[in-house]
């Protein structure tokens, strides 16, 4: 294989094919960008059924925790996009150059754990929508189509979608996932709402139900959920394709995002935890029972906004195989290149998404092991790291115990997370076989 352009690395060639055509987008891209990374129907659905799982008390205030550290690592992470005086388009470069090769591998692990682990969980979801829809319209038993079908055309789909060459030609298509995103928040929670003045109040029970090893790994199983939800292993590659200013652009860009989030976010975890109680669902729209059209409208929403992020998801490995296969030359290799390696991909996706359909399951796991690292612990050591702290030394003394705080209560969360994630998966493969029909 020839040697990468530049004379670089494998991964400095690999890290120039994720900002293709970077340094065009404005702060409302980079928030279309951002809110379609995060906030995912995927992300949503989960967090009344993970309040559930830790009640009132330690529920709520999980949730404004990881709102909160999430936003200001978000921060941290776009500060330090130019910190040594060069570009870092990618995450993993960013990490290459303040914490040497281990950052580099460090982080290529773990967004790949995040990027297929994600994709993975939304493919589930989307094709749960999809039937929820056709199952609205087609009642009867015989001929129905399965979950695995419906997984397989919302794959089919996203194949078409992954020849679009970076994530700044899917700027259009994330702002149409934004405004999905905003159309499923408001018609779920209204949804939800009026589903729970249905119910009779008396009968909606709060308490947390089972033996106590079943309450702590619920509650660990929740904690990787809620770190699932502020999930976002793509930051640097979106900001490469902000224009200058791009710190403030990518400041607004987040910050907006975020605004987003939040009054989305808690408003659908905590009135769907209101509604159902203890009997949420993990899918959130699993719970609803009416009015039919806009379960139909919200699980519609759910797939359109899914689309979009499921393609920025797809970009690291994306960028990894073009660094490898070297197919930014113009000409009949490039396009059939992208093609062999995107139909791998989706095949490996589709056919894992189709044979365990664990939704909730992988989620968790996702959320604990890919996300966790990334979003919440990798950004307070490159705090600490770049020494991009205030200059009066009591703040400085106290975003140095903070930053030191979060590394630690996350690092030992994400394992928790994990731990309760592996048990629910092991019961669930005991009860249902491999391409069951959920």
């Amino acid at each position: 294989m020839p040697s990468p352009a530049r004379g670089g690395a494998p991964e400095d060639q690999e890290a120039v094919t994720v900002g293709v055509e970077g340094g065009r987008g404005t702060w409302r891209h980079a928030a279309f960008h951002v809110a379609t990374t995060i906030a995912t129907p995927a992300a949503y659905a989960p967090l009344p059924f993970a309040v559930a799982s830790l009640g009132w008390p330690l529920g709520v205030c999980s949730l404004v925790t990881g709102t909160l550290v999430t936003w200001c690592s978000s921060l941290v992470v776009a500060s330090l996009w130019q910190w040594n005086g060069e570009k870092h388009t990618s995450y993993r470069q960013l990490a290459k150059s303040i914490f040497g090769p281990w950052g580099y591998w460090y982080v290529s692990l773990f967004q790949q754990v995040a990027s297929v682990g994600n994709n993975i969980a939304i493919q589930i979801a989307a094709g749960s929508s999809l039937k929820a829809v056709y199952r609205n319209y087609y009642t009867s038993d015989k001929g129905a189509m399965t979950l695995q079908q419906f997984i397989l055309l919302f794959g089919a789909f996203e194949l078409l979608l992954s020849q679009l060459p970076d994530i700044h030609s899917l700027r259009w298509v994330n702002a149409t996932c934004t405004a999905s995103t905003i159309g499923f928040a408001g018609t779920t929670i209204g949804v939800t709402i009026y589903n729970g003045y249905r119910i009779d109040r008396k009968e909606v029970d709060y308490s947390l139900h089972g033996s106590t090893a079943t309450k702590i790994f619920r509650a660990f199983n929740a904690l990787g959920t809620i770190a699932f939800s502020f999930g976002d292993a793509m930051l640097p590659e979106i900001q490469s394709t902000v224009r200058e200013p791009v710190r403030a652009n990518m400041y607004k860009g987040v910050s907006a995002a975020y605004t987003i989030i939040v009054m989305s976010y808690w408003t659908l975890a905590f009135s769907g935890y209101w509604a159902f109680g203890s009997e949420v669902q993990p899918y959130i729209l699993s719970s609803l029972t009416a009015p039919r059209w806009a379960i139909v409208m919200a699980n519609l929403f759910a797939v359109i906004q899914i689309t979009g992020c499921f393609q920025i998801y797809c970009r690291p490995t994306f960028a990894y195989f073009e660094g490898r296969v070297q197919v930014k030359n113009k000409g009949c290799k490039s396009w059939l290149w992208r093609l062999i390696y995107t139909s791998t991909y989706m095949a490996v996706i589709t056919l894992i998404s189709a044979a365990m359909p664990f939704f909730g399951d992988f989620v968790s796991i996702c959320g604990a092991v890919g996300f966790t690292p990334l979003d919440f612990v990798l950004p307070a050591l490159a705090l600490l790291k770049t020494r991009k702290l205030p200059d009066n030394p009591g703040l400085q003394c106290a975003v140095k115990v903070l930053s030191s705080a979060v590394a630690i209560l996350f690092s030992i969360i994400g394992a928790l997370a994990c731990i309760g994630a592996i048990r629910s998966i092991a019961l669930d493969v005991k009860t249902y076989r491999l391409f069951h029909d959920m």
